[in-house]
C-alpha cells in the first residue's frame, strides 16, 4: 500500500485563493511612483504583460505591468518549488515512519485487541523531514522555513499518533475456541487504519491545527519582515494538501502482521478440548503498517 497520495494542484489554488499582490504593500505604498498618472506614461509594452506561471500564486499590484508581473513569475515560481519540496519531504518522511510504525502494549481476549491510547508507536516525523533529499539543502530564510514545516507538521502527526487506539477489534477469530493451553503468535485480520480512532484526528486532517502549528514555529523574525503574511498563506496550502493527504491515506492504509498470542486458562481436556484466549498481548515488532 502506498504512502501519503498529496494533490499538489490543491496547494498552489489555495495560495491564489489568499488574494496577494506583489510588490507587497509595504513596498507600495506611500510612493508616488505607483500612481496612475504615472502607468498611463507607460509604453504600451509594459501593460501588456500575462502570467507565465500557471495558475500563478501572487497578482501583479498593477495588472499587466511587467515588472510586476515578472516579479510575480519569480517569486510564485520560487513558493511553488518549496510548496511542491516540503510535499515531497514530508511524504518522504511519512514512508520511513511506516516501516518502523508497531502496535505494542495490545491485550488480546478471545478474538478481540484492545490498545488503550498511545499504543501505536513510531519516529517523530521531524528529523526525517529536514533530512529529506527534496529540501536538506536548504540555507537561510528557507532553511527556517524548511523547519517550521517540519516542526509543524511532526507534531501534529504526535499528536494523532500519542492517542490512536483499537477499540476491541475482532482481529483474531480463531482466538475463539483454540484447542490448546496457549495460543501461539498468529497475524491479525487485515483491518483500514481508520478503524483505530484518535481523540486528535483533527490535528492532521484539519488544515487550520497544521498551519497554526507551523506558524508558530516559524522564526519570529521573518514574520516581522512579512507584513502580508505570505508566511501564513504558504503554510495554509501546505497544510490543505497534507490533511486531505492524511484523510485519504487513513481509510486506505491496512493493519497487518500484528501478531496475537496467549494462554488458554479455561482448556482442560478431555472435559474441556477448546477454549478462548485470555490476558493475552501481542509482538510489537515493526511493519504492522508497511502492507
Amino acid at each position: 500500500m502506498p504512502g501519503l497520495s498529496p494533490i499538489k494542484i490543491l496547494g498552489n489554488l489555495k495560495f491564489l485563493a489568499a488574494g496577494l499582490k506583489l510588490p507587497s504593500k509595504g513596498a507600495a505604498s506611500g510612493s508616488d511612483v505607483w500612481a496612475e498618472k504615472y502607468f498611463k506614461d507607460r509604453d504600451k509594452a509594459e501593460m501588456t504583460a500575462a502570467p507565465q506561471l500557471i495558475p500563478p500564486w501572487f497578482m501583479p499590484r498593477k495588472p499587466g505591468y511587467v515588472p510586476h508581473q515578472k516579479s510575480c513569475d519569480k517569486v510564485g515560481k520560487d513558493f511553488k518549488d518549496f510548496h511542491d519540496a516540503m510535499i515531497d519531504a514530508v511524504s518522504f518522511s511519512h514512508n520511513l515512519w511506516k516501516l518502523q510504525a508497531k502496535f505494542d502494549g495490545l491485550h488480546v481476549m478471545a478474538v478481540s485487541a484492545i490498545g488503550a491510547p498511545g499504543c501505536l508507536k513510531g519516529p517523530a516525523l521531524e528529523s526525517n523531514i529536514k533530512n529529506a533529499p527534496q529540501c536538506a539543502a536548504f540555507t537561510g530564510n528557507m532553511a527556517k522555513h524548511r523547519d517550521a514545516v517540519a516542526k509543524g507538521v511532526s507534531g501534529c502527526f504526535k499528536k494523532w499518533q500519542d492517542k490512536v487506539m483499537v477499540p476491541g477489534l475482532p482481529w483474531y477469530p480463531a482466538f475463539a475456541a483454540f484447542p490448546g493451553p496457549m495460543a501461539p503468535p498468529m497475524p491479525n485480520i487485515p483491518m483500514p487504519l481508520i478503524m483505530c480512532p484518535s481523540a486528535m484526528m483533527a490535528e492532521i486532517v484539519s488544515p487550520s491545527s497544521m498551519t497554526s502549528a507551523m506558524d508558530d514555529a516559524l522564526d519570529g523574525s521573518i514574520k516581522d519582515k512579512d507584513p502580508d503574511k505570505h508566511f501564513h498563506a504558504l503554510h495554509d496550502a501546505i497544510a490543505t494538501v497534507l490533511s486531505i493527504a492524511f484523510l485519504i491515506w487513513l481509510p486506505s492504509q491496512m493493519i497487518s502482521l500484528v501478531l496475537g498470542k496467549g494462554p488458554i486458562p479455561t482448556f482442560a481436556p478431555p472435559f474441556v478440548p477448546v477454549g478462548p484466549v485470555m490476558g493475552g498481548d501481542n509482538i510489537a515488532m515493526p511493519g504492522h503498517l508497511m502492507a
